[in-house]
């Protein structure tokens, strides 16, 4: 027998290890039975793959395979509810020998998996930045399979907050008032600078191990669930990150938008969403307000396209069942191709009835706002319909400290809180519509009204007792503020008081907050744990009453309960005759203040202090 040499038997061995090589991404690595659309496409990713055959164990029947551009991407669909197996093998050949295999699995869903529960009025939802909340895990604040390290002295680079910190400090939001927690996104985000936020994401399948894992995440929120909370995930569908393992090595051309007139195909958009319901909009506006990059580092996705369409379907309803998720919230929603994400949203929510999903819709009108809500009339007028069950109240987030700041006029002052809600006729779900007065991406109120906890209070008693479900940002409960303006987005995303070690203080034990602190955070506390048991906040009705010398009065009522709201932004003490009130007093001379618990009389008139606000619950004159 003729010995070979080494180098010859090396290469023997290498070429039969190359033969074998795992293929390098299957996705989803798995999926469950059971699922009401029994249809799962599964990208198979190695080198020429599509120049192989696929077949799979068992007699499956493949019912459709799609080659791209890439010879390094096979798109195989299968019908599930003909598979009888627990799992199977994806074999990639080469003529009749198996140059490689993967395992796939179909797990059982967890039961009543269908009919989860999600956010609603009923909730209050706590924004978190999660580089910026707690630090529970140090080991993982710098990775090496991660480009950017962890280094706190940076207000733009990742400082160690994770998911452990969240964990650590469920009992802290619970005790807050909070029921749903809402965190940017957590998936891996591997550019080299600037990934603390998340918006540039790497991977769709993968937790940032700066974070943790995608066993931290699902731990978050079980644990959540279990307190009767829930965890909503932020979901970008417009744009990725340009260190996205897709970019790099594209399935085809038109997976991402691709101007020939941009450097490496990058055109800004103009932004303006606007176009997306202007009949007069001009072609080319709309073109580069949807297809245009959000940034440099940022390749703006075409959901135009159907494997792109249902990869970015596929990857949500993964997390939403992987990690029992109870909602959603999308990411710049307007900027997207709107046919699409109206096919996007009815596949998760066919899937899910009673999912919410809620779309950052960053728009100033109510009917530009309203028009992608599902089933709305502005949207119908448009010929269109969205699917999307929940939208963001950027109208009233616009001129709520216009409200407030301005001297009170014809058309300035309160007046402009009461004209949001005259626009109220054009949502088809008033109870679905998330209200807030800042988030991750504006100036903190704090800094707007100088940490003064009288402007404060306004703010959260308005968005706390108003149509919709509230939402707070992380911090501000306890004063935090941060100047946009002249310090960026770092400024407005600063590290919470406790979340590491070597802080000199911790925030998160009440006992420990200034008294500064204490003031804002006891009247979040007493707030937002009063309106968990209020079902006429939730879906009651409302009553408002034109503001009169700086001071606005609205109900929430029903059948069984009446909720009397005054915010007076007067710089004086306001007497207000109760006369013009008797239609929704109804004969009551007496009710509760929920934040003093004092008695209160509404016999004749009734005081309001300077910048103050009072909810009142009637007491019914029987």
């Amino acid at each position: 027998m003729k010995k070979l040499s080494i180098v010859a038997a090396l290469s023997i061995a290498a070429a039969a290890f190359s033969q074998t090589k795992p293929l390098e991404k299957v996705e989803p690595a798995f999926w469950w039975k059971g699922m009401k659309n029994p249809e799962l496409q599964i990208l198979v990713y190695g080198k020429d793959v599509a120049k192989n055959e696929v077949e799979l164990s068992d007699g499956i029947q493949i019912k459709d395979v799609q080659k791209v551009e890439n010879p390094n991407y096979v798109f195989i669909t299968v019908n599930t509810n003909e598979i009888n197996v627990p799992e199977f093998k994806i074999n990639i050949k080469k003529g009749n020998k198996n140059i490689s295999s993967y395992r796939y699995e179909l797990k059982k869903r967890t039961p009543g998996s269908a009919d989860r529960e999600s956010f609603t009025s009923k909730d209050a939802m706590y924004l978190i930045m999660p580089d910026r909340f707690a630090n529970g895990d140090e080991k993982n604040d710098s990775r090496p399979d991660l480009i950017e390290k962890s280094d706190r002295s940076l207000p733009n680079g990742r400082h160690g907050g994770d998911l452990r910190g969240i964990i650590n400090n469920l009992d802290y939001i619970q005790n807050l008032g909070a029921t749903s927690v809402w965190l940017t996104p957590v998936n891996e985000d591997n550019e080299k600078v600037y990934s603390y936020h998340g918006y540039a994401q790497t991977d769709l399948y993968k937790i940032d191990g700066r974070y943790g894992t995608n066993e931290d995440y699902r731990e978050l929120s079980q644990k959540l669930n279990q307190r009767k909370m829930t965890l909503v995930m932020d979901y970008v569908t417009n744009h990725w990150g340009v260190s996205h393992w897709m970019i790099k090595d594209l399935p085809s051309k038109d997976w991402i938008h691709w101007f020939d007139e941009g450097k490496d195909g990058f055109y800004r958009s103009n932004y303006k969403t606007t176009t997306q319901f202007d009949p007069n909009a001009s072609e080319i506006d709309k073109k580069y307000a949807l297809n245009g990059w959000f940034d440099t580092t940022m390749p703006d996705i075409n959901q135009k396209n159907p494997l792109v369409l249902k990869y970015l379907t596929q990857n949500a309803i993964w997390w939403i069942e992987y990690a029992e998720l109870g909602g959603l919230r999308v990411d710049t929603y307007p900027y997207n191709d709107k046919e699409a994400m109206a096919k996007w949203a009815k596949a998760i929510t066919d899937e899910y009835p009673k999912f919410n999903i809620v779309g950052e819709t960053w728009l100033y009108t109510a009917g530009q706002i309203s028009a992608w809500q599902k089933d709305s009339k502005t949207g119908e007028a448009a010929g269109y319909n969205s699917n999307l069950p929940s939208v963001m109240d950027f109208m009233l987030f616009a001129d709520m400290p216009k409200a407030l700041k301005e001297k009170e006029g014809w058309d300035t002052g309160m007046i402009k809180l009461y004209n949001v809600f005259t626009s109220d006729f054009l949502y088809p779900d008033l109870k679905n519509i998330l209200v807030f007065f800042e988030n991750h991406d504006t100036e903190r109120w704090n800094e707007i009204f100088n940490a003064d906890p009288k402007a404060y209070k306004m703010a959260l008693t308005m968005i706390s007792t108003v149509r919709g479900i509230p939402q707070i940002y992380y911090g501000s409960e306890i004063g935090m503020r941060g100047d946009k303006n002249k310090g960026g987005d770092a400024d407005i995303r600063r590290d919470f008081p406790g979340g590491w070690k070597s802080d000199a203080q911790n925030a998160f034990n009440p006992s420990s907050q200034t008294p500064e602190q204490k003031d804002f955070y006891q009247f979040s506390q007493k707030l937002l744990n009063w309106r968990k048991g209020k079902q006429v906040i939730h879906t009651g009705k409302t009553k408002n009453y034109i503001p009169q010398d700086g001071v606005f009065v609205y109900f929430r009522y029903s059948d069984k309960e009446n909720v009397m709201v005054l915010i007076n932004n007067n710089e004086k003490d306001q007497t207000l005759d109760l006369k013009r009130f008797s239609e929704s007093l109804n004969g009551a001379v007496k009710g509760k203040e929920i934040i003093s618990g004092k008695e209160i009389s509404l016999n004749n008139t009734l005081n309001v202090a300077a910048k103050t606000p009072l909810i009142i619950e009637i007491q019914n004159k029987n």
